[in-house]
This record gives structure tokens, C-alpha cells and sequence, in this order.
């Protein structure tokens, strides 16, 4: 028997990197997928089904889920990785600003699992996928109206989704984070008093790690969360949920 068949889309970035290694580790065949053929031959090596693609876009997707299939790699889960942070109050987030950020979180979340799930009824095979979404679409966080617009749109799709697809098997989730260790939050937290800042905003204190995010999904992938779909789970530290002990 086969081992199972993981896309990951961003793969390139740390969480992507994270996730493959999990998976990789439980056995799973591996598609990572990124704009950039450098940058994955930089994290990968000669390892895993390379794909370079700009999933933002319809053809870029389904030139991804096409070329796995043609080589014997069609996937049966999909981890979507791909995103960024556009900081910035609403009447001054330029407008450029506003379509990359809406480009990256949404439309290609959007465009990505209509490839995969196209993919799934088209081989009547059953599937899940998983989904990053961000604190800040689940409570008001100054400054992030650009990046909480898109990433609630991401959420009411991964529901929609799950709904749709549910009868065949098919499986839609994601998690909600909050600030990780990586490369793409170095530049918020580059001064200690700046990473002190934000440490503070989490009721557990600290700042969550690419590998503890990377666990969770690879867990919302597996046969073990057989009966979890249309759920958003959170992973920020009591961020959304709780206020943090405020000691005076």
C-alpha cells in the first residue's frame, strides 16, 4: 500500500518547511509547491516532488494539481501555507497594498482547494485540507484591517467548503495563529523591546513557534481527526479568547 500524498503550497517559508518535515516523518509522500524553483531546491534539496507555481492564480493551481497527478503524485490531502501581513490602519493602506494582501490570503486559498477538490470529485476519492488563517479575523486587533478582512473571508470559505463537500468525504480546516517565530515576523520583532511588546498581548506569554502550528495541522490532516471538518482551531496563546492577568 501507498503511502498518502501531502501538497503544500508556500513550502518554501517556515511553516511550510515545518509541516513537510512532520509529515515526512509520518509517512507521507510530499508535493511542495512555491513561486520560486531557487528557494525550494534551497529548503529541499533533491527531496520531494518540486512545483513551481503561483497558486494566486486559477491556472497557477491547477497547473500544480496537474503536474503532481501527471507524475504519479495526485494528493490526497492539501496543506495551504501560502500568505503575508500587510500592517496598516484602513485609510492608509495603499491600494496596491490591499490587492497583494487580499492576492496572497484569499484568492489563492480560493483558487487552490477548487483545484484540489476538482481533483478529489473528479477521482471520487476522499481528502482533507487544511488552511492558515490568522487571531487576528477572530478578534480586533489595531492595524490589521487588510490581513483580518482577508483572512475572514479564508475562514467562511473553509465553512462553506466543508459544507459543500462533506457528503464525499472531503475534509476543510484550519488553524488561527497567532505571531510565530519566523523569517516573515523577524522585522515586527526585531528589538528586544519590540519582541517584548508583543510577547506581553498573549495570556500564555512568549510567542508561538512554526513547529507547534506545523503539529496541529499535521494532526487535522491525519486519519485521527477523521471527524473534524468545517472547524477553525486556534493556536495563539489565548489571544482571541481570553484577556491576559494584568498585574499592577
Amino acid at each position: 500500500m501507498q503511502h498518502p500524498v501531502a501538497l503544500i503550497t508556500g513550502a518554501s517559508g517556515g511553516l511550510g518547511r515545518a509541516l513537510a518535515a512532520r509529515l515526512q516523518g509520518a509517512g507521507w509522500r510530499l508535493v511542495v509547491v512555491g513561486r520560486d524553483a531557487a528557494r525550494l531546491r534551497q529548503a529541499y534539496g533533491d527531496a520531494h516532488l518540486q512545483v513551481e507555481a503561483d497558486c494566486s492564480t486559477p491556472q497557477g493551481a491547477r497547473d500544480a494539481m496537474a503536474l503532481a497527478t501527471a507524475q504519479g503524485m495526485a494528493p490526497d490531502a492539501l496543506a495551504h501555507c501560502v500568505g503575508n501581513i500587510r500592517l496598516g490602519a484602513v485609510h492608509r493602506v495603499q491600494p496596491q497594498d490591499w490587492e497583494d494582501c487580499l492576492r496572497a490570503n484569499l484568492h489563492s486559498a480560493f483558487h487552490t482547494l477548487g483545484a484540489f477538490v476538482g481533483d478529489l470529485r473528479r477521482r471520487g476519492s476522499p481528502g482533507s485540507a487544511v488552511f492558515v488563517s490568522s487571531a487576528a479575523a477572530r478578534i480586533g486587533t489595531p492595524n490589521h484591517e487588510a490581513v483580518a478582512a482577508a483572512k475572514g473571508g479564508l475562514e467562511a470559505l473553509v465553512r462553506a467548503a466543508a459544507a459543500s463537500h462533506a457528503a464525499a468525504g472531503i475534509r476543510v480546516n484550519a488553524v488561527a495563529p497567532g505571531m510565530m517565530q519566523t523569517q516573515a515576523s523577524a522585522g515586527f520583532i526585531a528589538s528586544p523591546a519590540a519582541r517584548e511588546a508583543a510577547q506581553r498581548q498573549y495570556p500564555l506569554g512568549g510567542l508561538g513557534t512554526a513547529g507547534e502550528t506545523a503539529e496541529l495541522m499535521a494532526w487535522l490532516l491525519s486519519e485521527q481527526a477523521a471527524r473534524v471538518t468545517g472547524q477553525v482551531w486556534e493556536i495563539d496563546g489565548g489571544f482571541a479568547a481570553i484577556r491576559p492577568l494584568v498585574k499592577v
